[in-house]
């Protein structure tokens, strides 16, 4: 574990020297990334410090790479003083505040030097100020969408703090994250389709995945096939997908019904670990998936199971195990051990691994090589924790289920025979058409599917878990079966996952007035009428839209709104049973509306001129608001009811106005002093 030294300014010294003292302690003294970290180097490889599961065998790099230049092949670096310093401040953070979203916090430093840059100052993080801290959140907010921009928004405030506190800064200033908060609540809007559009797959990819599953046959396709088909059976995480042992499946005997079937499952944001079930239309579906992953992945776990027992030497192939032993191999073995078609590329394979190589006398032009060293440059292509895939649970490559030869998803690279490597998420991604915009295939260009307008079909994993999550909100699951089905531990975290429509949503409030699923006046409606239920919904409730409380059915065709800000004494307010954040609202509304209640009746003890028509108000507030909630309290309404409450015995505005404007008698009159009668003339 890496010693943490915490940083202590000098207040006798100025910003300038402070910031020269942080430097030197981070590349000197500490140890977080390890001891042996090249801090002088621009690129860092912090893959054994920061755990990201579902990434394969990839590495994880920071690159000191500026703004402008990230995206491209050679990006050039951050300019000096502030490449020091963001070097030293990530090592810094990441041992008192560590995130696997490392490549955030670069992108909050990346934007505070291209502000210094724009503003025509030297990259000196001495010199910030809130006019180049407000230009790094414009330059955020240009970069990326709203959630990213939001997070990147927030690291940018935690450099702002750390710089302030430790005294790195000429001007202290004090800044807070503009960047509000994605607001997924608005179900309207160009926004709110935007945003839905990017969270969720195209109809178009929907209807193509089926078919992609059937005709898939190259083993790459066949994998990501495979996972796009568990993943619509349960709103499941990628990351937790590719940590699933081979042995995942539960069959549960039900009296009179067929077994019920689910995976075993490992949350991976802290939920407990869990049997998710499979809803029966899908369980055969992942029983296939799950029977062609193991057919691709079986051998990758018997190459594991073989490490596992022979840790020090290097798995042989039945057909070439007559070569261990042999103290030299030719191109032509080296080419079959490793899995090469040919000598070139067995040479070319030596000297990427620094493997010497040699000519014999009396073999003619023929190339050897030691077999020690060979056996040396394979073990050393293991996977750095290996045989230990996930220390989390515990399993090992051999129990894997996804795990694979070295190469063996890849079109353009032979597949290694005597190397193993997890599945990761970029794979699987790829495959879904993430990066076809940069030239790579995906499983639906492989076999000629489309978007309508010709363009590349793209879905990542993680659309998947949007997708299903909507459709169980748009049901009218509760949301803590929403979150336990997702392996969540805090409900709120429903939120960002819905995406229902407004259009939706509406449909929803007119089949509960045509069915069970209503409470209150419009309930009785519908037993009364002459017209079909389902026409008289559409006639009663023609548009809805979100409030804070709940929906609105008023018809703003027919008249606008008579009680703004007071959702609650108006009949055309309906809430949704199971909605927890708007539940929540509604109880600290009720715990509100008491209070100024009472201090309503205080103001009219002691005579306050118009404090009894505020009493009025405030104890119909708290009537109507006990009434919501005791309904959404029983038991007997189910998660998911409409609930509408009838119309408030309130006066009419006609009664108001005639009150406030009612003519006084002389004696009401106020009566004027003499001087200003005298004025006057009376």
């Amino acid at each position: 574990m890496a010693e943490i030294i915490l940083f202590t300014p000098k207040s006798e010294l100025d910003a300038a020297a402070n910031l020269k003292g942080f430097v030197d302690m981070c590349s000197n003294k500490l140890t977080v990334f390890g001891s042996e970290l090249p801090f002088q180097d621009n690129v860092w490889d912090v893959t054994e410090s920061v755990k990201t599961k579902g990434k394969g065998g990839k590495r994880e790099r920071i690159k000191f790479s500026n703004a402008a230049t990230i995206d491209e092949t050679e990006p050039e670096m951050m300019r000096e003083p502030f490449l020091s310093f963001a070097k030293a401040y990530v090592r810094y953070m990441h041992g008192m505040r560590p995130t696997k979203a490392i490549h955030q916090r670069m992108a909050a430093l990346r934007a505070i030097e291209a502000a210094l840059l724009e503003a025509g100052i030297t990259p000196d993080p001495v010199k910030i100020d809130s006019r180049v801290l407000n230009r790094a959140a414009q330059i955020v907010t240009d970069r990326f969408g709203e959630g990213t921009a939001y997070r990147v928004g927030g690291q940018i405030e935690l450099a702002a703090e750390f710089l302030v506190e430790n005294r790195l800064t000429s001007i202290p200033v004090r800044w807070h994250n503009p960047i509000k908060r994605p607001n997924s609540a608005v179900r309207v809007g160009k926004a709110f389709d935007e945003r839905r559009a990017e969270k969720m797959p195209s109809l178009t990819a929907l209807d193509a995945l089926p078919r992609v599953f059937q005709l898939a046959s190259e083993p790459t396709d066949v994998i990501t096939a495979s996972v796009a088909a568990i993943l619509l059976s349960a709103p499941d995480r990628i990351s937790e997908l590719l940590m699933l042992p081979e042995s995942c499946e539960v069959r549960e005997p039900r009296k009179g019904k067929e077994d019920a079937y689910g995976l075993r499952w490992w949350p991976a944001k802290g939920a407990a670990p869990m049997v998710k079930w499979v809803v029966p239309s899908m369980s055969s579906v992942v029983e296939d998936a799950l029977q062609k992953i193991r057919s691709i992945t079986e051998e990758a776990r018997r190459i594991s199971h073989w490490y596992e027992q022979n840790p020090r030497q290097i798995y042989l192939a039945p057909e070439v195990t007559h070569l261990r032993g042999q103290k030299w191999l030719s191109l032509d073995d080296i080419s079959e051990i490793v899995g090469f078609s040919g000598r070139s590329a067995a040479s070319t394979w030596c000297k990427a691994n620094t493997i010497k190589t040699t000519q014999h006398e009396g073999q003619g032009k023929l190339v050897f090589a030691r077999f020690s060293d060979v056996e040396a440059a394979v073990l050393a292509m293991l996977p750095s924790e290996f045989p230990i895939l996930d220390k989390d649970t515990g399993l090992k490559y051999s129990k894997a289920l996804f795990v694979v030869r070295r190469n063996e998803l890849g079109a353009q690279r032979g597949t290694y025979r005597c190397v193993i490597e997890p599945i990761g998420l970029g794979q699987i991604n790829t495959g879904l058409g993430s990066r076809t915009a940069h030239g790579f295939e995906s499983i639906f260009t492989r076999l000629g599917f489309t978007e309508p307008d010709g363009s590349p079909i793209a879905v990542t994993s993680h659309q998947f878990r949007h997708y299903l999550n909507t459709l169980a909100q748009a049901g009218g699951l509760s949301q803590l079966d929403i979150a336990k089905w997702s392996g969540r531990r805090d409900i709120k975290q429903n939120e960002a996952y819905d995406h229902v429509t407004s259009g939706q949503m509406l449909q929803k409030i007119r089949d509960a007035v045509g069915g069970d699923q209503m409470f209150g006046p419009l309930a009785e409606l519908p037993k009364k009428v002459l017209i079909r239920r389902d026409e008289f919904a559409r006639l009663v409730v023609p548009t809805a839209h979100t409030t804070d409380l709940g929906y609105c059915v008023h018809d703003y065709t027919a008249s606008p709104c008579q009680l703004h800000m007071d959702c609650i004494h108006c009949q055309d307010l309906v809430c949704v049973k199971g909605e927890s954040q708007k539940e929540a609202l509604l109880r600290n509304r009720l715990s509100e509306a008491k209070g100024l209640m009472e201090k309503a009746q205080a103001a009219t003890g002691e005579g306050y001129s118009g404090s009894d028509r505020w009493l009025d108000h405030h104890r119909s507030t708290v009537e109507r608001l006990t009434q919501l909630c005791s309904i959404i309290d029983n038991p007997a309404v189910p998660n998911g009811a409409c609930i509408q409450l009838a119309t408030p015995a309130m006066p009419s505005r006609l009664d108001q106005l005639t009150e406030r404007g009612r003519l006084k008698t002389e004696d009401e009159k106020p009566r004027l002093p003499d001087n200003i009668k005298a004025l006057l003339g009376e």
